[in-house]
């Protein structure tokens, strides 16, 4: 959650922070603000998206070589001017912007009010930026040594950037949970949240780790621990493009992403799946085959979509590799003390790695001497540091909110990953493996097939718009696409979904049907395809909207169903990665029908890096 971005160097910093905030707005959108450090410090921020703040700031004073931005998803206080970042300490000497939440940011209010500050703001950011000047005043230290001892108080998430007018050419900086990233140019520094502000003038980057201070100067990067002890920055290159951070001529980035998923899965599966040959190549899983071949069994923590893919990737690995499966809530797993052994398997799945409640799960599974696998797609993230092995899903950058080509490239990769263990296993004979791998190699042309329905998908959108609920039901596999299916919806359009498996309906949801509500089928031929036929008769019979997503050449359920959206038959075991497919296109459609800006849907967020 949060965008933070930062420049110090001799450029003019606030066309390069404007930017930057505008590609890091999906990670937050309730409010806005800069810092810019010249003469004097200059703090302006406001309510709403980014281009509320640029349209407020026309004709004000914003030379400066040095500044910072922030673009807002509201925890400790409600979104308005006040609790905008950046936020200026009482003397008006220092300004800070956060992502994260200090937990124990009560205690040190209390402390602080005794001493006689008092707050503008309902922010635990404004409570952390004081403590840090008191310290400052009563230690009579330098800003570094102040930020390092108040670090040492806090309990929470952070990374703070702090500007401090009696300092202009010096930028500070910490990390505790939530993801850092600074860009090195000649005789500049860039800080923000992730490299898309960056990328566009060096590919010279550090990630910063937990527990570290950087102190930035035009010209110089110095890197500590909280200790004082200096380390040396490890300077990666990045392997980003700008015109993947860039719409392409698309309305919006999500319908951008939902079209490069022909080209997600390929990059996915180039260099790993070779069907001539009948190999899978990936060095993080052949390297620690026995720890995945011998798993006493593997536990998936995720969150939001990223749980969906670990749904679908139970089924693919308890049938090919034979070993049990648990899919968990990282949210929930974290709390509830559960039971871990060293044979275990964690697998934890992420699009951008640095979700906080699953970087907790795993640290926590880790301690008991679980393996840990990260599935994950931003390469330098947390989760990928902290996993023993993994992989990367390459789907490149996703900027629309609600997540799109990372699933359909998690599924990718999940399901390679449980065919090499399978076969390593031999828990799958060479017929159904080769089959498999002529499955996933097909993949990107069959998905270019269903993105040729997005017409007709976008006049069902109009047909459906305006209902009030939506119920999405599903079996075996198809059962977490249709949660997918129900989520995005919600996400996008705020019509009240539910995903449900198609045979639990009758076990209370099939009260809520009627004329009205329209009920979306994922039936995709399969082994259940009789069972799934019965489940729609029992709808149509209580007169509710059947929408079906069916194999090509399904008569059934096309004579059944009042509209249906036919894609290409493929074997049930992958089939999930082209099923989703309708899902997120009517999703979008109806989302777009509605007005709604779906790059930006109300009270989300991109990465979720507080608990």
């Amino acid at each position: 959650m949060c965008g933070i971005v930062a420049y110090i160097g001799p450029r003019e910093a606030y066309p390069i922070i404007l930017k930057g905030l505008k590609r890091l707005e999906y990670r937050g959108y309730d409010s806005s603000g800069v810092a810019l450090l010249n003469n004097d410090l200059r703090v302006y921020k406001k309510k709403g998206k980014v281009a509320e703040l640029e349209d407020s700031l026309v004709g004000k004073d914003l030379h400066a070589n040095a500044g910072m931005g922030h673009t807002r998803w509201a925890t400790h206080g409600e979104p308005n001017d006040r609790n905008a970042h950046p936020h200026s300490s009482a003397s008006g000497r220092l300004a800070m912007i956060h992502n994260g939440i200090i937990e124990n940011y009560t205690q040190l209010k209390n402390e602080l009010s005794r001493k006689g500050y008092q707050f503008k703001s309902d922010t635990d950011t404004e409570v952390l930026l004081n403590f840090i000047e008191d310290i400052q005043k009563n230690n009579n230290c330098g800003l570094e040594e102040a930020v390092r001892i108040a670090l040492k108080r806090v309990v929470g998430a952070y990374v703070i950037v702090l500007l401090d007018k009696e300092s202009p050419d010096t930028i500070i900086a910490a990390r505790k949970g939530s993801p850092l990233v600074i860009g090195i140019g000649k005789g500049e520094h860039f800080l923000a949240s992730d490299a898309s502000p960056i990328i566009e003038y060096t590919k010279e980057v550090v990630y910063v780790n937990d527990y570290e201070l950087a102190i930035l100067k035009p010209d110089e990067l110095i890197l500590k621990n909280l200790g004082n002890e200096k380390l040396t920055p490890y300077v990666q290159k990045l392997d980003l493009e700008l015109a993947a951070i860039e719409k392409g001529g698309y309305d919006h980035f999500m319908l951008k992403e939902i079209f490069e998923q022909p080209d997600t899965i390929f990059d996915c599966l180039r260099g790993r799946l070779d069907v001539t040959k009948g190999t899978i190549t990936m060095a993080g899983i052949q390297q620690n085959i026995e720890r995945l071949t011998k798993a006493n069994r593997i536990i998936m923590v995720a969150c939001g979509t990223s749980w969906h893919a670990g749904l679908v990737a139970e089924y693919i690995f308890e049938e090919l590799c034979r070993i049990p499966v648990e899919v968990e809530y990282a949210s929930e797993f974290r709390y509830r003390n559960p039971v871990i052994h060293p044979g275990d398997v964690i697998i934890a799945i992420s699009q951008s790695g640095e979700t906080a409640d699953t970087i907790v799960a795993i640290e926590k599974a880790k301690e008991n001497g679980a393996f840990i696998m990260g599935v994950v797609n931003v390469v330098g993230s947390s989760i990928a540091r902290i996993s023993n092995a993994g992989a990367y899903t390459h789907a490149g950058p996703e900027i629309g909110v609600a997540s799109t080509k990372a699933f359909t490239a998690q599924l990718t990769v999940l399901t390679m990953i449980a065919l090499k263990v399978a076969k390593e296993k031999g828990t799958i004979d060479t017929t159904r493996y080769m089959q498999l791998l002529a499955e996933l190699h097909n993949m990107p042309e069959k998905v270019k097939e269903v993105l040729q329905l997005a017409k007709p998908i976008q006049q069902l959108a109009e047909k459906y718009k305006d209902a009030a609920d939506a119920l999405y039901l599903g079996r075996g596999y198809n059962f977490p696409v249709a949660l997918e299916g129900a989520l995005k919806l919600k996400e996008i359009s705020y019509i009240h979904a539910e995903g449900y498996p198609a045979a639990e309906m009758k076990h209370g949801p099939i009260a809520l049907v009627d004329e009205h509500l329209p009920v979306v089928f994922v039936a995709t031929k399969d082994s259940y395809h009789e069972k799934i036929v019965s489940n729609i008769q029992e709808i149509k019979a209580r007169k509710g909207k059947v929408i079906a997503v069916i194999s090509q050449g399904d008569e059934i359920i096309e004579k059944m169903a009042n509209d249906y959206i036919s894609i290409p038959e493929t074997d049930e075991l992958v089939a999930p990665i082209l099923s989703v497919i309708p899902m997120q296109l009517l999703a979008y459609y109806i989302g777009v029908a509605k007005g709604y800006d779906v790059d930006k849907p109300r009270n989300l967020a991109k990465s979720v890096t507080v608990e």
